[in-house]
């Protein structure tokens, strides 16, 4: 069983991310940089608000889950390994399946509709990493039950997950140019400004949340060359936090909508963002 509680890393973790805005904030201001936009900013507030709502209404049921689940956990794994292997393994487990959970939702539209609110921001600073979707407390569920399954303690999971999501804010500033021998391995605010940026070679790149190492498995690395554009092909054009969280499923349901058929609808649904579903009008394929 764990040594830490949540409450315990979330105690830790969000005086050093406040001043960690704080600096930057200060950083830009004194070096006219222009990292921050007020706008932006209170758009990135809203959209966190919505977040944490959804976030406290789901927190005791989704963890009551993953208790639930622990039950039918396939190894035991408390009392096999020792307690310092076990806090490694769920931090790795997680961001191996966070990678997956993350590129989904950027290859299929349905989580694309819940995810884009986070690249919505043309901005690239520690504020924008609480730019976080107001459904993806909901959304991740189906992907992190594994975890329990596979015999990780829900309660290290609970922790660990604050932990990484304390080191995705590091990833998101532009104050911080690489960092040697720390990029092959860690997701870096190098390898992350890449991912949010909306120029055509960054484009579904560095899924890792932690680890960069999944990328360079997986074939989805890119490395910071070109200067990043950030924010969506199509920007929002808005900072009403409402606007930004439905509007991609708007489009969405517009299109299944107009569909010609069932199957039509389920490839909106399902294809990625962007893609053109095939249509047969007259016998004649047309995109």
């Amino acid at each position: 069983m764990s040594s830490i509680t949540v409450n315990e890393a979330f105690a830790l973790g969000a005086p050093l991310v406040l001043l960690l805005i704080v600096i930057e904030a200060i950083f830009s201001h004194w070096k006219q940089k222009g990292y921050y936009n007020v706008g932006d900013t209170l758009a990135t507030i809203g959209l966190l608000v919505g977040n944490m709502v959804t976030h406290v209404l789901i927190k005791g049921g989704t963890l009551g889950l993953h208790f639930y689940l622990y039950q039918f956990r396939i190894i035991d794994l408390i009392g096999t390994l020792p307690t310092w292997s076990l806090w490694l393994m769920t931090i790795i487990l997680i961001d191996l399946v966070f990678y997956f959970y993350h590129r989904l939702s950027h290859r299929s539209r349905f989580l694309w509709a819940v995810h884009m609110s986070h690249h919505s921001s043309e901005e690239m600073n520690f504020a924008v990493s609480f730019r976080q979707a107001w459904f993806g407390p909901i959304s991740k569920i189906p992907f992190f039950i594994v975890l329990p399954l596979m015999g990780l303690d829900p309660t290290m999971i609970a922790v660990c997950g604050v932990l990484s999501t304390l080191w995705g804010v590091v990833g998101h500033t532009q104050m911080i140019r690489t960092l040697g021998p720390v990029e092959w391995i860690f997701n870096t605010p190098s390898h992350h400004r890449v991912h949010h940026g909306s120029n055509p070679e960054y484009i579904d790149k560095n899924y890792g949340n932690v680890f960069i190492i999944w990328d360079r498995i997986f074939g989805t690395f890119e490395p910071e060359r070109a200067p990043v554009k950030y924010g969506l092909v199509k920007n929002v054009e808005t900072y009403d936090p409402v606007k930004i969280t439905f509007m991609e499923w708007q489009s969405l349901f517009r299109d299944m909508y107009n569909a010609n058929s069932i199957k039509e609808a389920l490839a909106y649904f399902f294809n990625p963002p962007g893609s053109q579903v095939i249509k047969k009008e007259d016998n004649n394929s047309i995109t």
